[in-house]
């Protein structure tokens, strides 16, 4: 990554939608700039828990308008992130699939613990260096994360559905601020927190930080009153809790340091902040200026350094969980990643590496049972959290491990898409070649594509001297049938 290189990060939360740009610098990002747009996605939920289209909509006006913004960045130089809201929308593949068009990238949706892990990220980079173990709280519109960290290290990461949003929403509807409603709301936050204790307890961590919307609106309020700037205080609370009982209403709410967008939810959010509060033992926490975008963007520069992509980390971590046969797993990788070179456009080193990720998962389902592990892999991929990866970038490897036997046209994948089926035909033909769980002669071995086939052929000879490989290839052809896609084997 050179000096001066833009970095852009889109943060799809629950309550705003945030873009962050900014410029590489001696291995620091400094901003460039910044907008933030109150989208409220996180209250268009209805009752089957579908984004509303008018909460659709607001949203794509929104991504369009960042979209302008970022037309021509590199796509390997933006990162655009979903969170809770869209973890839960039944259906978040509409919203995201005019979403990625209108906005110029890709949208992630990332799992909980990762947008813990993000959070972190973010928190730390902008947060002087010390040897202080620290507790991270994020209260966003629709979840809460906590992470307990040391330096650029996160320790242990959770997510909770609970947050200033869905709280305002079930407890202060018509936004009436009584004490019941707060003392309803608190013992609710704590219930779904209640479970953070074992983890998050008081001496695991020295200092509290506070990221995001919920404790930067607090912070601001207090500092406004006259409290220390970018520290929030248990008295802090119990004051501004008060001021709120005492206004009756949102609407009639009159604090110095309260922006307008902030109102409808700033009961739900402080309950939920009150909650943590007690239930961690925290008297005093430092607003901290670090949160996802930040962390999204400098997980953004790690992947393009060499050696520190966390998903291979990540992969290598799982390959161990689940016992996988590493020698065997190298032994396919390689050989898929092989032939993908030879067939793959330039430009396709990211597609590559998620092959390569793919092949050398492709028996993880075995510690299940050895009897339809593809399925059993898919499975654990889609199910798993999985540091660094995107839910979408995970069900892709789940498909290419599902995708390793059987027919193809059974696979629930966009076969129309040619990087998807190339890798999908270069795992098939590895998987096929080491058989035998040994290295596979494929010198003289090349695979081409032709518009819509792919061409396989090996030297004179290559056939005879592996009867059992030439068997499983011819087989592989028919498995393609019915497929917008031939595979022509030449097998001398």
């Amino acid at each position: 990554m050179h000096n001066g290189t833009r970095l852009a990060a889109v943060d799809l939360g629950s309550n705003s939608f945030r873009l962050e740009i900014g410029r590489y610098e001696f291995g620091h990002i400094q901003r460039v700039e910044y907008l933030k747009e109150t989208v409220r996605q996180g209250s268009g939920l209805d009752e089957e828990r579908n984004l509303t289209q008018e909460a659709m909509e607001r949203g794509w006006a929104c991504l369009a308008r960042f979209g302008e913004r970022l037309a021509g960045f590199p796509r390997a130089q933006v990162r655009a992130v979903a969170t809770q809201t869209l973890r839960e929308a039944r259906n978040r593949e509409e919203f995201l699939s005019r979403g990625s068009e209108v906005l110029g990238y890709p949208i992630d949706v990332v799992s909980g613990p990762e947008e813990a892990r993000l959070i972190y990220q973010g928190v730390a980079r902008l947060l002087p260096q010390s040897d202080e173990r620290r507790l991270v709280v994020d209260i966003g519109g629709r979840s809460t994360e906590l992470i307990l960290g040391h330096q650029f290290t996160p320790h242990a990461v959770a997510s909770y559905r609970v947050g200033s949003v869905a709280w305002s929403q079930r407890y202060f509807a018509r936004g009436e601020f009584t004490p019941q409603a707060f003392a309803t709301a608190e013992i609710a936050a704590k219930a779904v927190l209640d479970e953070a204790l074992g983890t998050f307890r008081r001496d695991a961590w020295e200092i509290a930080y506070g990221s995001s919307g919920t404790a930067g609106a607090v912070g601001d309020i207090l500092q406004a009153a006259g409290g220390a700037p970018g520290v929030i205080t248990r008295e802090g609370l119990h004051w501004l809790q008060d001021r709120l009982l005492r206004a009756q209403t949102a609407d009639r709410v009159r604090l110095e340091g309260l922006k307008e967008e902030r109102r409808p939810v700033i009961g739900g959010g402080i309950s939920v902040l009150r909650a943590v509060f007690d239930l961690l033992d925290i008297q005093q926490m430092h607003v901290a200026q670090g949160a996802l975008r930040q962390g999204a963007l400098y997980d953004l520069l790690d992947r393009e350094q060499p050696g520190t992509d966390l998903r291979t980390a990540t992969v290598n971590g799982l390959m161990h969980r689940f016992a996988v046969d590493m020698e065997h797993a190298e032994r396919v990788a390689h050989t898929a990643c092989a032939l993908f070179s030879q067939a793959a456009p330039a430009g396709s080193e990211r597609a590559a590496r998620k092959l390569e990720w793919a092949a050398r998962l492709h028996e993880i389902g075995c510690r299940i049972s050895h009897s339809d592990y593809h399925r059993h892999g898919a499975y654990i991929l889609d199910n798993t959290d999985a540091a660094g990866f995107a839910v979408p970038e995970l069900h892709r490897l789940g498909v290419l491990v599902q995708g390793q036997r059987g027919k193809v046209r059974k696979i629930d994948a966009d076969l129309q898409d040619s990087i998807f089926a190339l890798q999908l035909v270069c795992m098939r033909i590895a998987v096929a070649l080491c058989h035998a769980r040994r290295d596979p002669d494929t010198a003289g071995l090349s695979l081409r594509t032709d518009r819509n086939r792919f061409l396989l052929a090996a030297r004179p000879g290559w056939s005879a001297a592996f009867p059992q490989s030439a068997h499983l290839l011819h087989e592989e052809v028919q498995a393609w049938q019915k497929t917008p896609w031939e595979l022509m084997v030449d097998l001398p």
